[in-house]
């Protein structure tokens, strides 16, 4: 029996007040849909099927280069991170892993699976940390990590890159994500080169280290914290090594992580291609890597990469199983209410997605015909699929409005009357 932090009864009764209204707002879409031969129920099941996992350091309070400015009952320790992890599951039935970070989130592998298992959440792609010091670690990453001149160096960047497949295969984890801060701020301080020789040869090295069950996902960043160049910088660079290291390493495509007006979606069509894309860290942005929630900002580039998602699944490609995670900073709202509100967009954008006459596009993309191919995305897209999503979370029981039973439970204050407040903001990183 799970330790629910919101119990079923409240759920419920929230439900109860909403659901006359939800009931005649599914009717009417259902009635819509069926004219065009789409049965609302199937669509419903696949969306209540459709998970993302949570990160565990999206529950506290993120913060800028400048400053962090902390919120109310903000998590001490990975066991109240996972408490709020829970809430948001519990609402929107759309999160029920979560994908940690070491060494930020080590303890004891047992107790992590133990506590998991209390709150009915399972562990989704482990995360290595090499783009910061530990306290304790005997050489700096200041200069790079698994790229560093210094061979001692870049054999405890390893090292730590496999204790976090440890501690993954202990607690459920079948996935090591991989992202460094490795590159350099100046011209001619590194050689390119050599650089990108000695970060292939220790991921190989951590790659070797991967059970014959798990995968291996790169990430790229353009920039930050190198300003003038990064290591793994694009997703070409990414594809590259996920081609060089082998059949288990896969390219992870953080949706922030992108010049403004780049073409996502084309790269998501070319990593499914040719069998490298490994998954998401879902986000959005304006200018650069701001980590805002899923949605906020590009909703239409968010279903447009969940066109490429669908057309992978409507055609039955080989080997297609990308792993779906949030990468978010919340600086100025609840945590828990933005990750709620980002699982909700996510699965928004694949149920529109999954409302596109397929058959339809083809033929207009055969016949050159460019105003009804992008109509029939954009009539997929102006679809209020709300309905489905709320029913989709009724069914499982979850809330129909969970940000409003969020608020209602009172759980923010409740845990904020248990944890120590932090007092005052902090400096960031300038």
């Amino acid at each position: 029996m799970t330790d629910s932090k919101i119990s079923s009864d409240f759920i419920a009764e929230d439900n109860d007040k909403r659901a006359a209204a939800l009931k005649s707002d599914y009717a009417a879409l259902g009635e819509k849909l069926a004219r065009s031969n789409i049965d609302i129920n199937a669509i419903t099941d696949k969306v209540a099927e459709f998970f993302v996992a949570v990160p565990s350091w999206g529950v506290g309070t993120g913060g800028t280069r400048f400053a962090r400015f902390p919120g109310l009952g903000e998590p001490r320790n990975i066991f109240d991170k996972l408490d709020d992890c829970s809430v948001i599951n519990e609402l929107t039935r759309a999160t029920p892993t979560v994908s940690l970070h070491i060494p930020w989130d080590k303890t004891d592998p047992k107790e992590l699976k133990a506590k998991g298992d209390q709150l009915g959440l399972g562990f989704d792609a482990m995360n290595s940390n090499t783009f910061s010091d530990a306290p304790d670690q005997a050489n700096s990453y200041k200069y790079g990590s698994l790229s560093h001149v210094d061979a001692a160096t870049r054999a405890q960047a390893v090292e730590h890159n496999i204790e976090c497949i440890e501690i993954g295969s202990a607690i459920g984890s079948k996935a090591l994500t991989v992202w460094i801060g490795d590159g350099s701020n100046f011209p001619g301080q590194s050689n390119f080169t050599r650089q990108f020789e000695r970060y292939l040869a220790s991921m190989a090295d951590i790659y070797k280290a991967l059970p014959d069950d798990w995968r291996l996902f790169s990430e790229h960043k353009m920039y930050e914290p190198a300003f003038y160049s990064t290591v793994v910088q694009d997703w070409g660079t990414n594809f590259l090594i996920a081609q060089t290291l082998g059949p288990k390493a896969f390219c992870l495509v953080d949706l922030g992580h992108h010049a403004p007006n780049t073409n996502i979606e084309m790269i998501v069509a070319r990593l499914i291609q040719f069998e490298k894309l490994g998954g998401f860290h879902f986000n959005d942005s304006k200018y650069g890597d701001d980590d805002l929630d899923a949605g906020s900002v590009e909703p239409y580039r968010l279903f447009l990469v969940f066109n490429e998602l669908v057309d992978a699944e409507y055609r039955g490609v080989k080997g297609f199983h990308p792993a779906h995670m949030i990468d978010q900073s919340h600086n100025v709202t609840d945590p828990i209410e933005s990750l709620i509100s980002s699982a909700n967009e996510i699965r928004r954008a694949y149920a529109q997605a999954l409302l596109v006459d397929r058959a339809a596009l083809t033929g207009y993309q055969d016949g050159n015909d460019a105003l009804m191919a992008t109509e029939t995305l954009k009539r997929a897209y102006r679809t209020d699929v709300e309905a489905i999503l709320a029913e989709a979370r009724r069914r499982t029981g979850g809330a129909i409005d969970p940000i409003a039973a969020y608020r209602g439970s009172g759980y923010r204050a409740k845990v904020a009357a248990e944890r120590p407040a932090v007092k005052g903001g902090s400096g960031g990183i300038v």
